[in-house]
């Protein structure tokens, strides 16, 4: 056998999907199948997976609620690597990495909530490491992206002084997963601030910045997502604050913002998004942006992409950790090409005060 043909082998193995039914479970294992992989649609009501019209592409279909434990593992059965699409996070999370474990296999999710990967971290590093098996929490749009750019822009740099991150959306219409995290997810919001991670200063700060078209000047509040406690675990910083644009933060926050609406054969929103990432040490500074178009949809490239290398052996380590530890970043992101357009700016001058400061 050729090693072609063994990587090929590999990459087919059964990739199980929590969730499949689900806004971003559907991207998932289309990205899947488009990939050559066999996804395993997992849910826990059979009718809304026969609705998602699984069977038609020939997706095996398997029932099961992350609470109940046997139900899921029987659902992992044979699977290589199982993927969480499942909401909130921190009702799913934990029970799926324990099933994960209790299996043998890999295990990622796509959640944004801060506490679900500080407690991913916090329970299952050790368990991971000794099972020899790899968990990433966040490994989509809110989170992975993030660390992986912040990675990819330091290359040599073992510090920074302040770490920026601005997120703009052209809208956000919110699926009713987002809704329904948004409005269980009441812990505090946590940045880096003086090299310690402490709950965001209300009233959160305001920026304006100035990204690529078509989006120009935008003003922008903190809210910081999944990517802290991430970037936090392997990047020294006195300050990592994240700034998403009130745009969609006024979308996301009104009520009678409508769901995403398809505009093209793969599913996809019209939403345009850019993530712009800034990193000062001393009076230099480096600046990548990433821009694509729809959240949910460009998590599924993503996620599936990790899952990929995983089966393929391409990782620099295993266990419970961030992407950039798990990933050569910049080798990464260049595999997400037409997904996602990165444009790296070289090192400059800064020309005014600490980012941090406003």
């Amino acid at each position: 056998m050729t090693i072609d043909q063994a990587d090929i082998i590999r990459t087919r193995q059964p990739v199980a999907v929590i969730g499949a039914s689900g806004h971003t479970g559907r991207f998932v294992v289309a990205e899947l199948l488009r990939r050559g992989s066999k996804p395993i649609a997992i849910g826990r009501s059979g009718a809304r997976l026969a609705e998602a019209g699984f069977s038609e592409l020939g997706i095996e279909r398997r029932e099961a609620a992350v609470e109940d434990d046997a139900a899921l593992d029987r659902a992992l059965a044979g699977a290589a690597a199982v993927i969480n699409c499942a909401g909130p996070f921190m009702d799913t999370a934990d029970a799926a990495v324990r099933a994960a474990l209790r299996a043998g296999i890999h295990y990622l999710d796509v959640t944004a909530e801060q506490p679900s990967v500080q407690t991913t971290f916090e329970r299952h590093e050790i368990a991971a490491r000794d099972a020899g098996v790899v968990v990433i929490p966040a490994m989509g749009f809110y989170g992975g992206l993030a660390d992986l750019l912040v990675a990819t822009v330091m290359d040599e740099w073992d510090h920074a002084d302040a770490i920026e991150i601005h997120v703009a959306l052209d809208s956000w219409l919110p699926t009713r997963g987002t809704r329904v995290t948004g409005e269980k997810n009441t812990a505090k919001r946590l940045a880096i601030s003086g090299g310690q991670m402490e709950p965001v200063h209300q009233p959160p700060m305001e920026k304006v910045s100035v990204l690529p078209a078509p989006f120009g000047r935008q003003t922008f509040v903190e809210l910081p997502f999944s990517e802290v406690p991430l970037i936090a675990r392997h990047v020294r910083t006195k300050e990592l604050h994240t700034f998403l644009s009130t745009t969609a933060l006024r979308d996301l926050r009104d009520p009678a913002t409508p769901a995403p609406k398809p505009v093209d054969e793969t599913g996809r929103s019209a939403q345009r998004f850019a993530v712009k990432v800034v990193v000062t040490q001393g009076a230099l500074h480096r600046q990548i942006v990433a821009q694509g178009q729809d959240i949910y949809a460009v998590t599924a490239p993503i996620i599936c992409e990790a899952v990929q290398r995983i089966l393929l052996g391409n990782i620099l380590n295993i266990g419970a950790n961030p992407p950039a530890v798990i990933f050569d970043a910049a080798s990464f992101l260049r595999a997400l090409d037409p997904h996602l357009s990165i444009e790296t700016l070289e090192m400059s001058a800064v020309t005014r005060g600490p980012l941090y400061e406003g």
